[in-house]
């Protein structure tokens, strides 16, 4: 691994640990450390599925948000430095 990331405590505290912003900013470190394992091994087919279950776990917790509060939404993936979801 190039580096650890830790979960930036700016973004939520220690109470909030079950709230949607926690859990996406969660899975957004385990995406960052699977990609940069899988640049070193790029045959390892089991993370590669792995990378894309988180993937879509975050992805779906996106649209939940953004659903339910686009302000929070806005605010998240600004602050997480990810791209929004696609619109129709």
């Amino acid at each position: 691994m190039i580096k650890n990331l830790s979960i930036r405590s700016s973004l939520v505290t220690k109470e909030q640990k079950g709230s949607v912003e926690y859990q996406v900013c969660y899975l957004t470190n385990r995406i960052i450390t699977l990609t940069q394992h899988l640049q070193l091994h790029k045959r390892d087919y089991s993370s590669q599925r792995g990378l894309w279950k988180i993937v879509g776990k975050r992805n779906r917790l996106l649209v939940y948000l953004s659903k339910r509060d686009i302000l929070r939404y806005n605010d998240l993936i600004s602050q997480l430095g990810i791209r929004g979801l696609k619109t129709r």
